[in-house]
């Protein structure tokens, strides 16, 4: 321990920073480290480059693969790094070709050693002369309880070991400590940490001399759950005289009531007798994932929003914690390289007295020189010492993004050292930024700056722009205990049953008779609606949980997509009908549209459907599930709470069977829209083949994971989409197919066998559950799932039966799942997935295909070539990368499958187009104009991937592909429109032209085309050949304008991609997207 140095009274902060400079020797290899941490540092594209070779070269296992990455990374411009640098670099890709297995080695090797001193290695001894240390074990995300159990199992190990390999001085952060915590459900979460910590509480107690352990801090929305933790076990009698550490970020204004909470609550147990706590002082480093979690969910910032501010919070943490009224309750270890920083507090420990309550902290190999300086003058300097084994180097990638990021901000401290001089231009600059800072300190705010409040909920402004509605802020307690009191009592709504079939036509015959309203009143009720549907949020996510199993956390992104949908109508919706009668063209509404809605996403799906035939002036008959009646007569009650007509949006809660079908094959009904099993839209279509049928169906979807992956977020990823809901989801992971060496590796099936085991199973009435029950018993194919494996299967998690009264079963995982076995082709509808194996993406992608459905496909890869490729060649409407593959955001994207996954060739609900559904063109447009529309429509929407959202850390964009064939039935004597030609022409969709029933037949048995456009009477065979062999039928009349001709000629696709890695943007994440695109549009 060094003793501390008195400076003169008249020492100010500047004086103490030029001393501390001057003393400041690096040796030579310190400068020839910093100088090169300088270039790549002051190059972006140095840091894309080693961020490349780190978190995609080294992370694959194949040497090939590795190689061929390392070529395609080190073919950019290698600007930053050095001569011999580069040389190594290309020479390496050159040979890689020819002997990749040494290759590889070789550069696993320099990327270990490049970020040596950035991230040590665990398996080599960690002392650190002349320096006390604060040792933080990096490693994988936890994703189950099992690596909880082994990572809180080798920092006790660190405690008991004397040698150079322990350390009496840990920090861990809560995410390490347990799985899946969750803020909503605080009370579990707290008590989970509490275990873990008393674990390591102990261990720390039970060495000589006694260990310290330090509670670290990373997202927001750890704040409140770490504190609670801390001040709860330390608060126990066993632990009430064992002193232990919490950090505090400066960059979050609610650190400072948080601190102010901490230091009260010391006092008090110091009062009892208890030990003091120490404070590490930090500005944070999770900037960039704020920002991300922020832009993604439509909430503030949480962190503050310009660096002078976080500044100014440190001082002011500073002063909070060296209040002299806390003395012997609170001591501080300030975290910080900023000389300035660091003398200004010496300054006023002294000035106070408190000296013995103040501690340095740096980061272990960042600024060395500087290190020694600050410990020879100011005393005891302990260096935060961040260690990964070497085989899982790659698990520190996060942390490595992190400091590379906070290292090259331009007002980075430490990116300025290697220029800074006493009196230079670079001195004066860090003195003006700490003089603005030293200034604003007492002004800056405190507290959340996220203020929304479910409790009280203002109608939204009217608008003619579309905006998303915020999922709820848990992080907030204000909205943990509003949930809390909504789903402590279950709502009641009425429900009046329909029973006949007398009951059914007079509900026709009272749509048909209502008056319509003209567009703005219309407007107004979607509007209204959503505010509804605002206010009543809770209700709606209490009567989900309790009807439905549903639980808070999928409950609460369905209740935003409802709102999204009655405003996007609103706003997207009437704005297209009224473009397209300015061009000219009339519509009118198709008249009655009956809405059979699902239980599993009982208010969000009716509610797409119900906005969009709103708008078109439609009138609207809802038939909910029988599983979810009462959510159905919520919704409609809502609607005439809004200001809905009573005869415009009806309810016809009846049971499926002779009522139900005389409410979907009514004559007069113009359309259906049904959400439902394949199986339920066929048996309908062969009831009444001529019907108008809309429907999303089923799907079987598969996530592609190859040995390019960040396997951490793939694991989490597909265990989210897989059993969330309890696997109730049309989109849900079915199968995850590893590609390569991937599927080799036992580590990974381990990891997602503990993953799969940590989800917790209960009632969806219980914040904390993740997985709900079943709607009902399991049918025969689930069961089947459940409980039969087919030749060559094995369990890796066996599901289990927990409660057969409500239908609760744990998740369960088979491997070894054979191409064209039953479980690989057959949907279950339920909590199992199936472990595919392929040796390359080719081959994974021909699994992912080979299903009759094309619902949802997921990809994880950091590879741009294999995204390329995978994109090029994955047969679903809703592709996802690098994420999940459940859930549908309103615009963001749309949702809606290819193949067997839709009936009737409707436009995606949430999408552009979807309104256009709704309506019937009743005239054309003047032909002069009607070219100039065709080219308008395929520059703007159809022949352009489209991403109106624009969000900077993920790509969602809307893409148009041609249908891979249509058979146009027209009567025996016409010709084909010049309009459809022309679609049929710029779109290069093969077509082919029947006109007769028997020559359409032939064509369809033939040919399997998509779709069968209508525009002559045709036979009921015709139809129901059409719908047997899932053929989309069309009977839209020809318009000759672009934007609506066009659209029957295409299918759509959402693409969701992420762009960033653990926050940091990454600017070539597009690239894919781009080469991607199909070339026969004509517009790239």
């Amino acid at each position: 321990m060094h003793r501390r140095r008195s400076h003169a009274p008249e020492a100010s902060p500047t004086d103490i920073v030029s001393a501390l400079l001057a003393q400041s020797t690096p040796t030579r290899s310190e400068r020839r480290r910093a100088a090169r941490l300088d270039r790549i540092l002051g190059h972006e594209q140095a840091r894309e480059v080693l961020m490349g070779l780190t978190d995609q070269v080294l992370r694959i296992h194949d040497p090939k693969h590795s190689v061929t990455r390392l070529r395609q990374i080190v073919a950019t411009d290698l600007e930053g790094f050095g001569t011999i640098d580069r040389l190594g670099l290309r020479t390496a890709a050159i040979f890689g070709r020819i002997a990749a297995p040494v290759v590889k080695r070789a550069v696993d090797w320099r990327i270990v050693a490049e970020t040596n001193g950035v991230i040590f290695d665990a398996g080599e001894p960690t002392a650190v002369t002349g320096f006390e240390r604060n040792l933080n074990v990096l490693g994988e995300a936890i994703l189950g309880d099992g690596e909880a159990e082994a990572r809180v199992a080798e920092i006790v190990g660190r405690l008991h070991d004397h040698g150079p390999m322990g350390s009496e001085y840990v920090s861990v952060k809560i995410s390490a400590l347990c799985a899946n915590l969750d803020v909503l459900a605080f009370d579990q979460s707290v008590a989970r940490i509490a275990e873990r910590l008393r674990t390591l509480y102990r261990a720390a107690m039970g060495r000589t001399p006694v260990g310290f352990v330090n509670l670290d801090m990373e997202e927001y929305r750890d704040l409140a759950l770490t504190v609670a933790a801390f001040t709860t076990v330390l608060d126990e009698p066993e632990f009430l005289s064992f002193e232990a550490g919490i950090v505090m970020q400066a960059y979050l204004p609610d650190s400072h009531p948080a601190l102010q909470h901490i230091a009260e609550w010391s006092a008090r147990r110091r009062d009892r007798g208890g030990a003091g706590i120490k404070v590490r002082l930090v500005k944070g480093a999770n900037l960039a994932m704020e920002r991300v979690e922020a832009e993604m969910n439509h909430w503030q910032q949480a962190p503050y929003a310009t660096k002078t501010e976080v500044d100014a919070n440190l001082k002011r943490l500073v002063e909070l914690a060296l209040d002299p009224a806390l003395r012997g309750a609170v001591r501080i270890g300030l975290g910080s390289h900023n000389l300035f920083d660091i003398a200004w507090a010496a300054t006023l420990a002294e000035s106070t007295g408190q000296t013995d309550r103040l501690e340095f902290e740096m980061l272990a190999g960042m600024a060395p020189a500087q290190a020694r300086a600050v410990r020879e003058a100011l005393g005891t300097v302990r260096l935060y010492l961040p260690v990964a084994h070497r085989e899982a180097l790659d698990a520190g990638i996060s942390y490595l993004a992190r400091r590379l990021d906070e290292n090259a901000a331009p007002e980075n401290f430490l990116r300025n050292l290697l220029r800074i001089e006493p009196g230079n231009e670079a001195f004066r600059a860090e003195e003006t930024r700490f003089q603005a800072a030293l200034q604003m300190k007492d002004k800056v705010s405190s507290g959340p700056r996220r203020s929304q409040a479910r409790v009280s909920v203002a109608p939204a402004p009217r608008s003619a722009m579309f905006t998303n509605a915020s999922d709820t802020d848990f992080t907030l307690p204000e909205n943990r205990q509003w949930i809390a009191e909504h789903i402590a009592r279950r709502p009641h709504v009425d429900v009046a049953e329909v029973d006949s079939i007398a009951e059914v036509d007079a509900m026709v015959a009272t749509a048909l008779a209502a008056a319509p309203a003209p567009l703005p009143t219309r407007i107004e009720w979607l509007h209204a609606l959503s505010d509804v549907m605002e206010t009543e949020r809770g209700m709606t996510l209490s009567l989900m949980a309790y009807d439905t199993g549903k639980t808070v956390r999928e409950g609460d992104p369905e209740v935003s997509e409802a709102i999204d949908a009655a405003r996007f109508a609103a706003t997207v919706g009437a704005a297209t009908l009224t473009s397209l009668e300015h061009d000219g063209l009339q519509h009118e509404p198709l008249g009655v549209v009956v809405v059979a809605a699902p239980w599993n996403f009982p208010y969000a799906i009716p509610t797409l459907s119900i906005a969009s035939a709103l708008v078109a002036g439609n009138r609207v008959i809802v038939k909910p599930s029988p599983h979810a009646r009462a959510i159905g007569a919520h919704l409609v009650q809502q609607c005439h709470r809004a200001g809905v007509p009573p005869h415009m949006v009806q309810l016809a809660a009846c049971a499926d069977g002779p009522v139900s079908t005389r409410l979907v094959t009514h004559p007069d009904v113009g359309l259906v829209v049904l959400t439902g099993s394949t199986a339920t839209a066929q048996r309908l279509l062969a009831t009444a083949p001529q019907m108008r049928l809309v429907a999303e169906t089923s799907g079987k979807n598969t996530m592609v994971v190859t040995d390019a992956a960040d396997v951490d977020a793939a694991i989490r990823d597909v265990v989210r989409a897989a059993f969330g809901h309890a696997g109730q989801k049309c989109s849900a992971t079915s199968l995850v197919v590893l590609v390569g060496d991937l599927g080799k590796r036992a580590d990974v099936l381990e990891r997602l066998a503990d993953a799969t085991r940590s989800v917790r199973v209960g009632q969806a009435t219980d914040l904390s559950t993740m997985t709900g029950p079943l709607i009902g018993a399991p049918n025969d194919r689930l069961q089947r799932a459940f409980t039969n494996l087919e030749a060559g299967e094995q369990w890796l998690v066996q599901p289990q039966l927990l409660d057969s009264a409500t239908n609760l079963w744990s998740p369960g995982v088979r491997i070894g799942v054979q191409e064209g076995s039953w479980f690989h082709t057959t949907e279950c509808f339920g909590p199992v997935l199936g472990v595919m194996t392929a040796p390359d993406l080719e081959t994974a992608v021909r699994f992912q295909n080979a299903t009759s459905f094309g619902l949802t496909g997921g990809l994880h890869s950091l590879d741009p070539d294999e995204i390329d490729y995978w994109l090029r060649h994955v047969e679903v409407g809703n592709a996802y990368v690098n994420r999940h593959m459940t859930g549908a955001i309103v615009q963001r994207q749309p949702f809606g499958g290819w193949k067997g996954s839709s009936v009737g060739g409707g436009s995606k609900p949430g999408g552009p187009d979807h309104v256009l559904g709704f309506v019937r063109f009743t005239t054309s447009i003047d032909t002069s104009s009607s070219d100039a529309t065709f080219d308008v429509a395929l520059r703007t929407l159809y022949g352009v991937d489209t991403d109106p959202c624009a969000l900077a850390s993920e790509h969602n964009v809307l893409r148009h592909h041609p249908l891979s064939g249509v058979v146009v039935h027209l009567a025996s004597d016409a010709e084909l429109p010049p309009s459809l030609a022309h679609a049929a022409s710029l779109t290069s969709t093969p077509h082919w032209v029947g006109q007769s029933d028997a020559s359409t037949l032939a064509l369809l048995r033939q040919h399997r085309p998509e779709r069968l456009r209508v525009l002559a009477d045709v036979s009921l065979e015709v139809l129901a050949t059409a719908h047997e062999l899932g053929i989309a039928v069309d009977r839209t009349p020809v318009t000759n304008h672009g934007r609506i001709e066009l659209g029957r000629w295409l299918k759509e696709q959402s693409i969701s991609l992420t762009a960033h890695r653990h926050g940091r943007l990454d600017a070539a994440a597009s690239a894919p997207l781009r080469s991607s695109r199909p070339a026969r549009l004509g517009v790239r």
